[in-house]
């Protein structure tokens, strides 16, 4: 019997490389952790769930990777209220400093991007870049705390209702603003007035203002100007040293994408629309279930873009109608219809729980399930689809097409044997006794035959 064995000194050399291999890998992560970096997040458009959803993720990124600073690309017209809220409350709590920078040039910072750049414990801008018309407007378009008209409707205003609310929440935002910039020590009388009269600044006059703490061209320049300037942190102050960072850029992914085309004021009011007068028509008409179906998704996605539903519990309902319209189509087929809205619920739903705290739902699990759908869902349709061109076995279809038998001869009625059966038979043609026949008509008790 053979043993195989190793030579010593081929032992040395593999516990040798093995050494080198673990050696190798313990620099490379020891280099990675002790290398510090930047990390740079990009929010371009309106300001939105998905926004916040995004800022998030790269907050908590930032947190894990032991970044020392996030610097955010900021290019937004503005936003929802409520989203730019909670974003500056994870910001002003955040125990990393976040650096708002519109970026690139031509860029703004509009309405809630001015809010957040008051928020920001660094604000940045680049040359050619504005802020400002920080007013808040209602979804219509409408300016709230509007002058126009003021004295010709006095008395009006100070009794309406509508007007009351108004300067609610005008005086709510010029609080806010103002809180925001005494906290950075920043310039609140122009804040105030961007608020109530909607001014501008370019990025040179935001400088000159005090509303923003630099004028940089590209990162790197932020990056060199900011080195060594103390900002308010939730903690205390705090020194950024900001020289020799990597930097580490974190951008939007195809999920962030899809989220902030469905919560672009546009596509949410018509998704609204859709799925009110969806349910509408699925009322008036109980059972046509296509309407139904496209709006109670719509609806879904209206309350979750308006952010009325957290991006949580809107995933959640979606997968959860879903699963019920695709329950729904074994037990009441629609050819389809409750199918392919469940299985488009059921990934819309996923796909905002992909990256969503405790609830985070893998991408290949999200395809295998909607794929097995869709496998069962196509294999019952062609199932159905089989099932209505076979011929029929019971009831008086299946008699047409049957062969028969003639038990005497006629030559335009008589007698056949069909089906072990005895039946009056009509014939256009001659037939005679034992002919085999094949029914073409049912009256009755009578078939139409006609020779095989």
């Amino acid at each position: 019997m053979q043993t195989l064995s190793l030579k010593p000194h081929w032992l040395w050399l593999m516990v040798a490389g093995l050494l080198m291999a673990t050696m190798s890998f313990t620099w490379q992560a020891m280099a990675q952790s002790a290398s510090p970096s930047v990390l740079v997040l990009n929010i371009e458009g309106a300001i939105g769930p998905a926004t916040k959803d995004y800022f998030e993720r790269g907050l908590n990124k930032a947190r894990e990777q032991g970044s020392e600073v996030v610097i955010v690309e900021l290019d937004t017209p503005g936003g929802l209220v409520d989203t730019t809220r909670d974003m500056l409350r994870e910001m002003l709590n955040a125990d990393i400093p976040v650096v708002m920078y519109v970026f690139p040039s031509g860029a703004r910072a509009a309405s809630a991007g001015t809010y957040l750049l008051y928020g920001s414990h660094v604000a940045a801008m680049a040359p050619s870049t504005h802020l400002g018309s920080a007013t808040p407007v209602q979804m219509g378009g409408g300016l709230l705390g509007s002058d126009e008209d003021e004295e010709d409707n006095s008395a009006e205003e100070s009794d309406g209702e509508g007007s009351a609310m108004e300067r609610k929440v005008m005086e709510d935002a010029v609080s806010f603003i103002r809180s925001l910039a005494e906290r950075h020590d920043r310039n609140a009388d122009w804040a105030e007035e961007a608020v109530r009269n909607a001014v501008n600044f370019t990025a040179s006059e935001a400088l000159e203002q005090n509303v923003i703490n630099v004028v940089a061209r590209d990162l790197d320049d932020l990056l060199e100007q900011i080195d060594g300037m103390s900002v308010v942190m939730e903690s205390g102050d705090a020194t950024l040293e900001t020289a020799g960072l990597t930097i580490e850029r974190f951008d939007p992914d195809w999920r962030t994408q899809v989220l902030s085309l469905i919560t672009n004021p546009n596509i949410a009011f018509f998704l609204m629309v859709i799925g009110f007068y969806g349910l509408v028509f699925e009322l008036a008409n109980p059972g046509s279930l296509f309407p139904g179906t496209i709006g109670l998704i719509c609806l879904l996605l209206a309350l979750f873009a308006f952010q009325v539903l957290p991006i949580n519990y809107a995933g959640l309902a979606l997968m959860v109608v879903g699963l019920a319209l695709m329950v729904g189509e074994a037990f009441m087929p629609s050819f389809g219809v409750l199918g392919v809205g469940g299985i488009i619920a059921f990934v819309l739903g996923s796909v905002m729980l992909m990256d969503a705290e405790h609830l985070a739902i893998s991408l290949p699990l999200i395809g295998g399930v909607a794929l097995v759908s869709g496998g069962v869902m196509l294999w019952t349709l062609t199932r159905f689809a089989t099932l209505r061109r076979r011929p029929a076995h019971t009831g008086a279809e299946q008699l047409i097409g049957a062969d028969a038998v003639a038990l005497d001869d006629f030559e335009t009625s008589g007698h056949v044997r069909l089906h072990g059966e005895r039946w009056n038979a009509v014939s256009d043609v001659p037939v005679k006794r034992g002919e085999k026949l094949v029914v073409v008509r049912l009256d009755g008790l009578t078939v139409y035959v006609t020779p095989r």
